[in-house]
């Protein structure tokens, strides 16, 4: 059983947390480097032969490596007394599997009654597409979210994979895990907890879901106040090829940007006149194309205007505001973000 043990000062809220974590992809890696951030220890149990130190592999920093061959018994024995000193148990396999190991929550937890069991899967533990294979924009199809991203007239354009795997994946499994660890402090009982991201891309949607029920929002992409579809809540391009993000939905915030932009006064009063979107959209257009990304930015950033250029990765890690902040750090000379959110006196740590 090779092991890579990651020595770090351990700090953050989640101190004396113990986790086990058996090697995935995405969502659930996502949620243990919360986790690890927040200071819980966590273990992670790999296949033999896996690469170990794979500096870039930052969502899988702040872990204790141990490789298993967990087709040999004696491999899963050795687990199975990780496990019995844990809080939590976090995998990502399909349903079913971690029983075939001999490590199912029944077993785990007659071992070991106060763990926590987190299962992440894309589809839940159960129903008819509950061993079918996916990707986060199988589970946001279904579930309402991606037919209303998009530009009016288009197709659904993929949000990466933040919506699903990691918003309505990983962290909705750490929600769960945090709140069953604060039950289980109480009651001396651990549980499993589901987390599906066709469950948690769902309850992303309430807003929405909400606001459809009440007549402000309309299933067509490109149509509401939030998805492109106003003036006021939209992208556009500058002169020299980059863009600028525009989110003055409050009436002050919109009258502060036509103010500092120059906007024609008949159009001022414009802002819920949906007839008169077409002409705001093409003046507001028409004004971004004056300068440059970098002159807009002098002119409005910092500002109620509601306005913001649109950066790359690298870029926005030299943004001055990041920089302040301290949003991005360096580990070992390889930059990434720094752990979110901030504690007053248990800080987070890499």
């Amino acid at each position: 059983m090779e092991e890579q043990r990651v020595m770090q000062a351990v700090s953050g809220p989640l101190k004396g947390v113990r986790v086990v974590e058996f090697a995935g992809l995405g969502p659930a890696p996502f949620a243990c480097m919360l986790l690890s951030d927040m200071g819980a220890d966590v273990v992670t149990v790999d296949r033999p032969g896996r690469p170990l130190g794979r500096k870039h592999d930052l969502t899988g920093r702040g872990r204790t490596v141990v490789q298993v061959d967990l087709k040999d018994p004696s491999g899963v024995s050795r687990v199975a007394s990780l496990v019995d000193r844990a809080d939590v148990l976090v995998e990502g396999y399909r349903p079913g599997v971690m029983e075939r190991l001999g490590l199912g929550p029944e077993v785990v937890l007659a071992r070991n009654p106060r763990i926590v069991y987190g299962r992440m899967t894309g589809w839940g533990q159960e129903g008819p597409l509950a061993s079918a294979a996916g990707h986060d924009i199988n589970y946001i199809a279904i579930t309402g979210a991606l037919a209303a991203i998009g530009p009016r007239g288009g197709p659904p354009v993929p949000p990466l994979n933040l919506v699903g795997d990691f918003g309505g994946g990983g962290l909705y499994l750490v929600v769960g895990v945090l709140a069953a660890l604060r039950e289980a402090g109480s009651s001396g009982r651990g549980q499993v907890v589901d987390a599906a991201i066709v469950d948690g891309t769902a309850s992303l949607m309430t807003m929405c879901m909400s606001q459809a029920m009440q007549g402000t929002f309309r299933e067509e992409r490109g149509a509401n106040r939030l998805d492109g579809g106003a003036p006021y809540y939209a992208v556009y391009p500058t002169a020299d090829g980059g863009y600028i993000a525009l989110g003055a939905i409050e009436p002050q915030f919109f009258a502060e940007f036509c103010e500092r932009v120059g906007v024609r006064p008949e159009l001022r009063r414009c802002q819920s006149d949906v007839e008169k979107w077409p002409e705001l959209f093409e003046e507001f257009a028409r004004i971004f194309r004056s300068r440059t990304t970098a002159e807009w930015t002098a002119r409005l950033e910092g500002t109620d205007a509601c306005c913001a250029p649109v950066l790359t990765l690298s870029e926005a890690r030299r943004h001055p505001h990041l920089v302040s902040r301290g949003t991005f750090t360096d580990l070992d000379g390889i930059p990434q973000p720094a752990p979110a959110p901030r504690f007053s006196r248990t800080p987070s740590r890499i």
